[in-house]
């Protein structure tokens, strides 16, 4: 994207103050004109066209969150101080930073590529995966694994088999290549993503506390490092562009604008980064992801304690051609920026000389208070940086609710034909379980690397992914990302909260204590009142639910602008819990693996049936409401799980979400092909509901479990001492030697294992190849 100024030849800050009423495409650019008036203000004068590149892209949605900052201050304003207990860097920085005990912290952070991804799906999903790989390592750690939520249109549209494999192949090619395991994730369909795929990105890193880096330029007469790869014409206004705008419905038409990745480089640059930590050679560093060094020169020297001098031409170029707008711009991948001091300047560039990693002085820390950025001795910059970084727009855009959601509320699933018989169960459960987001997701986990580097303690598909932090101590941790978009539809407040709970509950079926969370929100446009409604609900509902479980908000991602035309997507609050567990040998993993333990629903089941997996895949339905939210009771049933995996007491957990509890036991019997004989009455004459109802139904703070007969009192007592429902609902049951595993419902049904592994495994390759 080239900046026309009109001007003849270089347009210097000494042109810009002599020549006011120069034409300037700040509307091509994606700026208003109030907004345009303002940079005229702040500077006192029209800005330079690399002024005005730099204003444009950090000022835009993606970078500057000028539509969401007055909502998202919720989450600093209801973290308390106990929560803030494990909390070492919070929101601000690249990602948060906590403390996991035994000198251990790591940082994690999920952040969305969806844009780019929409316009070249490899590209786009690769880079995605990269640039959050930098954020993590900006904050001193080594990227320890990767999980990525990916949601899509309807699985038989055109566009969807253009867009899935590639972006398939990007997430995998990138991750592979770094050697990073990708331990989990998810992978929606559905109709409202047709036009707007969304590709979030999650990594985690691990570091010992004393290795915690910062992104800020301090000390006046610091040297600041570009080093990495040379800056090229890819990404020019790539994410911070293409993900603050609506698309047309005529479709892709920005290639140009999406950067290029280069794993291998991003390997090298990853080790490369880990010995300048340990050699402590570094003072400040920052990643140059969305915005390039237009958003690297002014967080930095915004984060820091006086001014920086920028020399634009010694940035090593792919190139020669660019113009100092268009190097400003470049959102060009696998480049970072340090700030070092000039006496270990000449021990950093050893290390760089070692991994054979460029690095190039391209400017310094000063005392100005202003970031000045020179071209060949002309001066094309001179900006109050945090103008720039952190002053920008902040819009309380008008928001109201719907008037559409009344009725959808009310179009109850009451009045849709359940299934009675025990021929239509067994159907019912069949059509579920090879529906294209109950499916196996092994087509698409098949092609990651889940088990590079040897940490990996669980992955795909269980309930969370589990990664060694600590070879000595086997210390660890768990990390499950969730969103019920469907849920979030009928109740984005409530969606929000769920999406959590889930995530919360499925790292500690695990056996991990939940401790901090990471979010990426994604909505429409925020210009269109019904959408930010939504947004503020969900916001509100998420950080309420964080203080009442009180687990922080360590820092994430908003994308808004996720609509084609009129058409938005489901609200899509995805929520990221960390769990800590003290011993990853200990982990529970989601399937049962030995006849004869007793299976346990733990957990009370209501009618509630809103938003469910059955009324979508069977009627095609969405409305009502979604199933309550009762955090206090999710609190409690963690603890519950944390205890028993501790303690020995479970061999198995698998938590009860989309699909309900059908869904949970073909999962658990499929984990190692180990079947079960399951029965209903009791429940069903407990809850006061009926067979389908029991096996249908989505209600929330569920799990089931597998518990030796050796620990079924005292896993009994622990739930009874607690007040927690529980209930023995089946059996671990291969049936009579030589007979083939199966699931039976007593009374009701009986499906052999191998008839719901073909079940389960067809979908995705029928649609997208073997």
């Amino acid at each position: 994207m080239s900046v026309d100024t009109r001007v003849q030849g270089l347009d210097t800050v000494a042109q810009a103050a002599t020549t006011p009423d120069v034409e300037q495409p700040w509307a091509e650019l994606g700026l208003k004109e109030d907004e345009y008036q303002r940079i005229r203000d702040i500077l006192g004068r029209r800005p330079t066209s690399s002024e005005l590149a730099m204003y444009s892209v950090m000022w835009s949605e993606h970078c500057s969150y000028k539509s969401s900052k007055v909502h998202l201050r919720q989450f600093g304003d209801k973290t308390t101080e106990a929560m803030r207990e494990h909390l070492m860097v919070g929101i601000g920085e690249n990602a948060g930073v906590v403390d996991i005990g035994d000198g251990w912290a790591v940082t994690f952070k999920v952040e969305s590529h969806n844009h780019p991804s929409y316009v070249e799906p490899y590209q786009g999903a690769a880079t995605g995966v990269g640039g959050i790989v930098r954020d993590i390592m900006s904050m001193g750690a080594r990227p320890i694994a990767v999980m990525d939520p990916l949601r899509f249109g309807a699985i038989d549209h055109p566009d969807t088999a253009r867009v899935v494999p590639g972006i398939v192949a990007g997430v995998g090619g990138y991750g592979n290549c770094l050697g990073l395991p990708n331990i989990g994730g998810e992978v929606v369909f559905d109709p409202s993503y047709q036009g707007n795929p969304l590709v979030n990105a999650l990594c985690v890193g691990s570091m010992r506390h004393d290795d915690i880096h910062l992104a800020n330029a301090s000390g006046q007469g610091n040297l600041v490092i570009l080093f990495g790869a040379k800056t090229g014409g890819d990404g020019i206004g790539g994410v911070s562009v293409l993900a603050s705008e609506t698309f047309e419905s005529t479709g892709p038409s920005k290639r140009p604008a999406v950067q290029v990745g280069d794993p291998f480089a991003e390997k090298v640059l990853i080790e490369c980064c880990l010995d300048l930590f340990a050699a402590k050679v570094v003072e400040g560093i920052q990643d140059l992801g969305g915005a390039g060094l237009s958003c690297a020169t002014s967080e930095l020297a915004s984060n820091g304690d006086g001014g920086m001098q920028v020399w634009l031409d010694r940035v090593p170029l792919r190139d020669a051609t660019l113009a100092p707008e268009e190097i400003l711009m470049s959102e060009s991948q696998e480049r970072m920026m340090a700030v070092v001091t000039p006496e270990k300047l000449e021990a950093f560039l050893d290390i760089t000389t070692r991994w054979d990693v460029e690095a190039t002085v391209v400017g310094e820390v000063t005392g100005t208070g202003r970031l000045v950025v020179d071209w060949h001795g002309e001066t094309v910059v001179d900006v109050p940086p945090r103008t720039v970084a952190h002053d920008g727009p902040v819009y309380e855009r008008p928001y109201e609710r719907p008037a559409t959601l009344d009725v959808l509320q009310a179009n109850t699933p009451d009045a849709l034909q359940r299934p009675g018989s025990g021929d239509e169960l067994r159907a019912t459960l069949l059509q579920l379980l090879g529906s294209p987001n109950l499916s196996s997701r092994a087509w698409v986990t098949d092609q990651y690397d889940r088990y590079v580097m040897g940490n990996t303690a669980l992955a795909m598909p269980d309930d969370a992914g589990v990664v060694r932090v600590d070879e000595s101590t086997n210390l660890g941790v768990a990390i499950s990302t969730d969103c019920n978009s469907r849920f979030a539809a009928l109740d984005p407040y409530a969606g929000a909260q769920l999406a959590l709970a889930e995530a919360y509950r499925n790292v500690a079926t695990a056996g991990a204590s939940p401790l901090a969370v990471t979010d990426c929100l994604n909505f429409g446009s925020p210009e269109d009142p019904g959408v930010m409604w939504q947004f503020a609900q969900a916001v509100t509902g998420l950080a309420d639910a964080c203080q009442q479980l009180g687990v922080p908000v360590t820092g994430g991602n908003v994308s808004l602008y996720n609509q084609t035309g009129s058409t938005a997507i489901h609200p899509t609050p995805v929520v990221g819990v960390l769990g800590v567990i003290d011993d990853v040998t200990r982990r529970t993993p989601s399937g049962w693996r030995h006849p004869g333990q007793v299976l346990y629903l733990v957990g009370t089941t209501r009618d509630e049936l809103g938003g469910s997996s059955w009324a979508d895949v069977v009627h095609g339905h969405l409305g009502g409401l979604p199933p309550a939210v009762d955090l206090d009771a999710e609190r409690v049933l963690a603890e519950i799980l944390v205890a028993a995996s501790r303690d020995g007491m479970v061999d198995a957990a698998h938590d009860l979400s989309d699909g309900g509890l059908a869904i949970a036991l073909v999962e658990g019997c499929l984990r190692y092909g180990v079947g079960a004989r399951v029965w209903l009455d009791e429940l069903c004459e407990r809850d006061g509901i009926d067979p389908f109802v029991a096996l249908f139904s989505e209600s929330t703070a569920r799990v089931v479990v597998s518990v030796a007969r050796s620990e079924e009192v005292r896993f009994t007592d622990m739930c009874s001492a607690r007040g927690v429902a529980h209930l023995r609902v089946g059996v671990v049951d291969d049936g009579e030697p030589g007979d083939e595993p199966a699931l039976e419902v007593q009374g009701r049904f009986t499906v052999p294992v191998a008839e719901l592994r073909a079940v389960h495994e067809a979908t995705l390759p029928a649609v997208f190849g073997r």
